[in-house]
């Protein structure tokens, strides 16, 4: 039976089978943030488990996501989230007091979350880790409301929304070489990414984005970019996933070296000739035949 919702896509009056399922959800979260040795409060927890609410409601609204039911929202989408947070906690790429809330830091780390879409996996870090200070950089204006409400309705403050293209958010002084850490998942491929995130990053940043089966070979195929953009492949690191789940790992780069004024181009540019890929042949004349 299917949850009522209101205009705004907040859930009213859930059916007994939708609560039993959210109720899985909650408990399937808890138990993984376990497993991966990310400590939740029980304020986090509840945010989390509003959070993925809010998806559900709002996946047919606004395209959020095409995984509807409270569970998989769970293992899909905020357990990855939390996943990502762990390797970059264990690696070492997140400062290690970021998970030692009595110690404060003097400046937040500065995160932002590129074509956040439904705010993955940035604003589940962010629930799980309040030290975060969170930009989710979106191009959809109903995504960008959505996630504008979301970051209200659960309380979390250090969170932006910008709505913006990555090519032009990397030409805004505002933006341009602000951030600690990026972040984007299922966004684009490595060649792609590597020109929307890097002029993001202050030097030093550092991109992390989790690729299934074809990563290695976005790595290799990203690399003429990453220098061209005054970057740095490092080591990948393993998402720590449930056993069964697909195997998936977190490539990253740094952002090492200068970064060329130019650069990211035009939106829509890096998506249809990304840094260092091969030109076409130009085309000859209709009906011409190559040259043989």
């Amino acid at each position: 039976m299917s949850t009522m919702t209101r205009p705004d896509g907040d859930p009213r009056d859930p059916a007994p089978s939708a609560i039993d399922e959210q109720q899985r959800a909650a408990a399937w979260l808890a138990a993984e943030a376990e497993r991966l040795g990310v400590a939740l409060d029980a304020v986090a927890r509840e945010r989390l488990a509003r959070y993925g609410e809010r998806i559900a409601a709002g996946a047919a609204r606004t395209g959020l996501t095409s995984v509807r039911d409270p569970l998989g929202i769970a293992r899909r989408h905020l357990g990855e989230s939390l996943a990502l947070l762990a390797a970059l906690r264990e690696s070492g790429r997140l400062a290690p007091e970021l998970a030692r809330p009595e110690i404060a830091r003097a400046e937040p780390t500065r995160v932002v979350d590129i074509g956040s879409g439904a705010g993955l996996p940035g604003l589940a870090m962010r629930i799980a880790e309040p030290a975060l200070r969170l930009t989710l950089l979106e191009a959809s204006a109903r995504r960008c409301a959505f996630l504008r409400e979301t970051a209200a309705a659960l309380g979390l403050e250090e969170v932006r929304v910008v709505q913006a293209r990555a090519e032009q958010a990397g030409h805004d002084p505002e933006l341009r070489e602000r951030f600690d850490l990026a972040v984007a998942r299922a966004v684009a491929p490595l060649p792609v990414l590597v020109e929307y995130a890097l002029p993001l990053l202050a030097p030093g940043g550092l991109l992390a984005a989790p690729k299934g089966s074809r990563g290695a070979a976005e790595l290799e195929a990203a690399r003429p970019a990453i220098t061209e953009l005054g970057g740095e492949a490092l080591a990948p690191l393993s998402l720590p996933l449930p056993p069964g789940a697909p195997t998936q790992r977190v490539l990253l780069v740094r952002r090492a070296g200068e970064l060329p004024a130019h650069l990211p181009r035009r939106p829509g540019v890096p998506a249809r000739r990304p840094l260092g890929a091969p030109r076409r042949p130009a085309a000859g004349p209709a009906g011409a035949r190559p040259a043989r």
